[in-house]
């Protein structure tokens, strides 16, 4: 892997035509949605509002729950597989649903302040 870990991945939030905020996907927390998101790469959607508790972004990606947890802090990212979104924490949570988190924000998470519904999110792997 690119990211010189075989469980980390690089990757990039880019909010379009604002910011761009790094982040590591976590392979040993979940296995399956890693390597699920991973091969859908590279992904774009519109982006949608939590309250102020998280921004998530919708895919097509159709996989059952792991190791979910109901429990989030500020920059982590988790899997929501009611619906098959990727949610990006902008608090500490504990939700009613459960998810499964798939990694952390490593840069620039302030950024996360700026999105408004329907703002364009695209995910990349770094490298």
């Amino acid at each position: 892997m690119s990211s010189g870990s075989v469980s980390r991945i690089g990757a990039i939030l880019k909010i379009r035509g604002k910011s761009e905020l790094n982040f590591e996907l976590k392979r040993h927390l979940a296995p399956k949605t890693v390597g699920s998101l991973i091969r859908s790469m590279p992904l774009e959607g519109n982006a949608h509002m939590m309250g102020n508790s998280f921004a998530y972004m919708e895919t097509q990606i159709n996989i059952g729950g792991e190791k979910l947890r109901t429990q989030f802090k500020k920059g982590d990212i988790a899997f929501m597989a009611a619906n098959g979104s990727i949610c990006f924490f902008l608090n500490d949570l504990e939700s009613s649903k459960s998810m499964t988190i798939i990694g952390k924000i490593t840069s620039n998470i302030d950024a996360l302040n700026e999105i408004k519904p329907g703002d364009i999110f695209s995910i990349t792997q770094t490298g």
